[in-house]
């Protein structure tokens, strides 16, 4: 786990505008310095050793590159394996989510980014749940994410500031970063 990194890219492979093989996308990340580069499913998913560069100037670096060399204009949040790691760890939902695709986490890629999410704790989304962290806001969603009023309204304050990921590609990232 030492040194991994995962890189969540947002919009990847959302439409046809935004459409990356994945193997264009390894080269990419390989290209800026990384190695043992893995990407999960076919949507932005990346773990990776990245080189010695805060995580914002990794990010940063991936979006040029992607830009550059593919044409693609995406946000990326890249974390360390531990961030990821304690984001598994303090998922206080988990013991109610009874579908791993409906329990949602959206990265924070500014933790002052929590601060504006703290007054939709404050309302009722029943059935619907949120959690919020450092690094993450955990949303249980189980009517669906298409119809959670607490997914939009979420997405609706954050913006491009966060990516989504439900908790089923969570632990299969967790799983790449201790390979």
């Amino acid at each position: 786990m030492e040194g991994k990194q995962v890189a969540l890219i947002r919009g990847i492979n959302v439409g046809q505008a935004k459409r990356v093989s994945m193997a264009d996308l390894r080269r990419v990340i390989e290209d800026i310095g990384c190695h043992e580069v893995r990407t999960l499913l076919n949507s932005g998913n990346v773990v990776f050793v990245g080189p010695d560069m805060a995580q914002e100037s990794t990010a940063v670096h991936i979006e040029e590159s992607l830009s550059s060399r593919l044409g693609v204009s995406a946000r990326v949040i890249v974390l360390t394996a531990a961030e990821l790691a304690i984001i598994v760890r303090d998922n206080s939902l988990v013991e109610i989510a009874d579908n791993l695709s409906r329990l949602l986490v959206a990265f924070l890629r500014n933790p002052a980014d929590r601060i504006r999410l703290q007054p939709l704790e404050e309302q009722d989304w029943t059935p619907e749940v949120l959690s919020i962290s450092e690094k993450a806001a955990y949303l249980w969603c189980p009517d669906g994410v298409q119809v959670s009023r607490l997914a939009k309204a979420v997405n609706h304050i954050l913006g491009e500031a966060t990516t989504t990921r439900n908790w089923a590609t969570i632990l299969k990232l967790y799983d790449l970063t201790k390979i």
